[in-house]
């Protein structure tokens, strides 16, 4: 048997994140469910159903491709089943980086036909529309972008087991390619050019359907309704889903983007943009979304550390979060609502509505204490009710004119926000309310089938079931009893090469801060059917 082999087939020391790593929670003793047995062997199935052989696709049915946030997040729950298989899907997503640094949202498995989800290969075009901008020749891909959550991902993959990930030099693998992708957005997506990057698609941030687009997608003339088919309609019933108006206008600023080469350019306002794309062309839709850039933020801590483990000093790295932190608190931080907004680039204004997305830089370890205090008394007050009146965390604004509790993220709440809530309230020393929502979080999910999204009220489950990072995210909030109490169950751990796991004494890296002193919060934070809309 190979060193690799041995070490794929080890077990973890179960003691050895206690304390030890900066983006792994540690959480109060006695948090742990009497069915986690169970619900630990469901997630686990759901992620198995959903596995390729080289990735997971969100829903075998709804979402047949690659997708690439939700393959960071199943990932970071994928490293408690299998730490090989958890790289593996990082390295097929990075497989599909485009010579310009950008790491496309979707990459299109070749064996699943055209019409099995819209937008299909063929409306991207990315190899030939792409080409200069470096998209791959032989993969199809899409030709926008997602949130950067992947060099998390990554440095939280490696964490589960440093010794396979040295063994098969995971880190110094996609160490450049994620190095090139933080340049990408930083530099080609600063198009306000207050240091933020901006999204050029709602699909982009993730939460496609947010009423925080919809006066930026006013300016857009849709494309005809008879020049594409929505296949999500198939599989939802129309008032769950965008409106054929918003979907028009999703399908011409792609296709916009598409024509011109997958260009970034400028912002439509006189004078603004500085990015690389100025002067190559106009742009309609221009955001700085502050849960893209908090994730961009933290990925940057996560870079620094993967630098340091290769050997290189992480200093600036961290002091390039920590400016993109002050960024982010001076162009989109309102202190009299006490949260975070959009900001529409092409207008220089933010965007006046409540959605989730402003209160996810929580889990940035470098924000003002009066800030944090700010953003947990939003998120527990009338507008986002937790621990009152919801059980999670909804997409937006309850008191909203937009709210809808089951409509495309303009009301329900789903588990990937609620995961990055949760460590954003266990960092800044909210230990009750980071328990009690990962108890509503795990009881939600098993109870909906580990569903895409549910009713912040009463936990219905909305969208598909099965679905991966609910199911991966799941299998991370279980395993933080783990790190707390010094136990494992390792009887669901796969052992791909069907022998029997054996403990082996690890070497962790040494964690500190980037100024040489240990920072308390950074111990927690550090850190078939057709398909729908995501793009």
């Amino acid at each position: 048997m190979d060193r690799t082999t041995q070490l794929t087939a080890r077990r973890p020391d179960p003691g050895a994140h206690v304390g030890g790593d900066v983006y792994d929670p540690v959480v109060s003793p006695g948090a742990a469910t009497a069915s986690a047995g169970a619900l630990h062997r469901a997630a686990a199935d759901v992620l198995a159903a959903n596995w390729t052989g080289r990735s997971t696709v969100p829903s075998r049915k709804l979402y047949p491709h690659q997708w690439s946030w939700d393959s960071a997040f199943i990932a970071i729950g994928l490293r408690h089943l299998s730490p090989l298989r958890a790289q593996t899907e990082l390295e097929t997503l990075l497989a599909a980086q485009w010579g310009d640094g950008r790491i496309p949202h979707i990459v299109f498995n070749p064996s699943v036909p055209l019409d099995a989800y819209f937008p299909s290969p063929d409306f991207w075009r990315s190899s030939t529309a792409g080409r200069t901008a470096g998209a791959p020749s032989t993969t199809q891909t899409s030709g926008i972008v997602q949130p950067p959550v992947h060099a998390l991902a990554a440095w939280l993959v490696h964490r589960s087991d440093p010794g396979l990930s040295r063994a098969r030099g995971f880190l110094s693998r996609v160490y450049p390619r994620l190095a090139a992708w933080h340049r990408y957005l930083l530099h080609r997506r600063d198009l306000g050019g207050g240091g933020l990057a901006s999204v050029v698609h709602p699909w982009e941030q993730g939460m496609d359907n947010s009423p925080a687009w919809d006066a930026p997608l006013a300016r857009i003339t849709p494309a005809p309704a008879r020049s594409f088919r929505r296949a999500d309609l198939d599989h939802g019933a129309a008032e769950d889903r965008p409106t054929d108006l918003d979907y028009g206008r999703y399908v011409r600023l792609a296709a916009d983007y598409r024509d011109a080469g997958y260009r970034d350019r400028a912002v439509g306002r006189s004078g603004a943009g500085s990015g690389a794309g100025a002067g190559s062309g106009r742009s309609d839709f221009a955001v700085e979304d502050p849960a893209f850039n908090a994730l961009l933020i933290a990925s940057e801590h996560a870079l620094a550390r993967i630098a340091k483990e290769l050997g290189a000093p992480g200093t600036a790295r961290h002091a390039h979060a920590e400016r993109l932190t002050a960024a982010l608190v001076e162009r989109l931080w309102d202190p009299a609502e006490g949260m975070f907004f959009c900001r529409d680039v092409t207008t220089d204004a933010l965007i006046p509505e409540r959605g989730v997305s402003g209160l996810i830089p929580l889990l940035l370890p470098g924000l003002p204490r009066d800030l944090t205090a700010a953003l947990v008394r939003t998120v527990h007050g009338p507008r986002f009710g937790l621990g009152d009146t919801t059980r999670l965390v909804p997409s937006y604004d309850l008191t909203g004119e937009a709210f809808d509790p089951h409509r495309y993220w303009r009301g329900p709440a789903w588990f990937n926000t609620n995961w990055l809530l949760e460590r954003g309230l266990r960092l800044h020393g909210e230990l009750g309310r980071a328990d009690a929502l990962r108890a509503a979080l795990l009881e939600t999910a098993g109870a909906s089938g580990f569903a895409e999204y549910v009713d912040p009220y009463t936990g219905e489950a909305c969208g598909a079931l099965g679905f991966g990072w609910t199911a991966a995210l799941t299998l991370d909030l279980l395993h933080q009893d783990d790190r707390d109490h010094g136990h494992t169950d390792h009887s669901h751990r796969e052992h791909h090469d069907g022998r029997e796991p054996r403990r082996e004494p690890r070497q962790e890296p040494r964690q500190e801060a980037h100024d040489g002193r240990h920072h308390d919060n950074e111990v927690v934070f550090g850190m078939g059917d057709q398909g729908g809309d995501r793009g």
